[in-house]
């Protein structure tokens, strides 16, 4: 009885070529399936921003109309589940208090208002450990999920699901920060052009910088935010010198903390407010200019890799291949 063997694509170097290609098909289709989604469903970046905002005026106006203590702790956005999380951090006597400020400028220059938001990261840090050090005691011990594993590949597995648990919302809290941060330094040059402008037309402090927010907001929506706070701040707080203090807070930047002490000088003395942030904006576009020079002298030295990886393998085939198919054919008709 005669069987037909099943018949088999061209290969290339071993690897089925029609596979292969069925495969990165079916990426490239996946790929134009979610930017199509993504085109589709455009959200409105500033939508989420001016909610908090919102929010923030509410505050600042009820705290303006609320003269006891108790009616201002009321003021603070608390849960009975941040509650129950510090009543479990401090009967284990591990939430200290420059933990939780700490952690609290963390998320401020995050982008995350809500203050509550440190206890749950203090418990999260605490609880995180134990949970994924659970699970990598199942994984890896209990069921046979790596069975071809050593003593010490399991031991090396377990021990990062628990430095993951401890680290991950460290971690996550500083790229967040870090990306915002970039953020706001790209767009700060042209926002203190703006305030130079609004500063020479006449305009008040707040009322340039809510311009400048309003103005940056679709461009920059990080740094429109922060200036629009700003404005709130200044609009609403005894202290004006506390609202320029507030951004240098919320913002992780040298530049920034430039800015506010331009600010404040410029509150206290009555300097010429113009002309200090004209000089710091053609600072600020030098730094710019020095760092996108800085990333283009690199550029040499990272295409390198890729080079040698991914665009001279394939150069070769093209060249080759064809020469290489035309002796094997000959060596197979001999």
């Amino acid at each position: 009885m005669l069987t037909l063997a099943p018949a088999s694509g061209p290969t290339l170097l071993g690897v089925d070529v029609i596979l292969v290609g069925s495969i990165l098909a079916g990426i490239a289709a996946l790929a134009m399936v979610m930017a199509i989604y993504a085109a589709v469903t455009v959200k409105d970046p500033m939508a989420k921003r001016v909610k908090a905002l919102n929010d923030r005026r509410a505050e600042l106006k009820t705290g303006m109309l609320t003269q006891t203590t108790k009616k201002r702790q009321s003021l603070t956005r608390r849960t009975d589940t941040t509650d129950k999380m510090k009543d479990t951090l401090q009967g284990m006597k591990v939430l200290q208090e420059s933990q939780v400020k700490m952690i609290q400028q963390k998320l401020a220059q995050a982008g995350y208002r809500n203050k509550e938001l440190a206890i749950a990261i203090i418990f999260a840090r605490m609880v995180l450990p134990v949970v994924l050090g659970l699970i990598g005691v199942v994984i890896f011990y209990w069921t046979e999920t790596f069975p071809e594993w050593g003593s010490m590949k399991r031991f090396m597995g377990f021990a990062g699901l628990v430095i993951l648990g401890y680290k991950g919302p460290e971690i996550f809290l500083a790229n967040t920060s870090s990306k915002r941060t970039a953020a706001i330094q790209k767009g700060l040059p042209d926002a203190l052009d703006l305030l130079v402008i609004c500063a020479e037309a006449g305009l008040t402090v707040d009322a340039a910088f809510n311009r400048v927010a309003r103005e940056l907001g679709r461009a920059y929506p990080e740094l429109g935010e922060e200036f629009a706070l700003t404005a709130i701040e200044l609009s609403f707080l005894t202290e004006r010198r506390q609202a320029f203090e507030n951004l240098a807070y919320r913002v992780n930047l040298e530049a920034v903390r430039g800015v506010v002490t331009t600010m404040v000088q410029t509150e206290r003395y009555g300097t010429p407010l113009a002309s200090a942030l004209r000089v710091l904006s053609a600072e600020f576009r030098n730094e710019r200019m020095m760092r996108a020079e800085e990333k283009a002298a690199r550029l040499p030295a990272i295409m390198t890799v890729p080079l040698i990886l991914f665009i001279l393998p394939v150069l070769f085939i093209v060249i080759l291949g064809p020469a290489a198919c035309s002796i094997s054919d000959a060596f197979s008709h001999d």
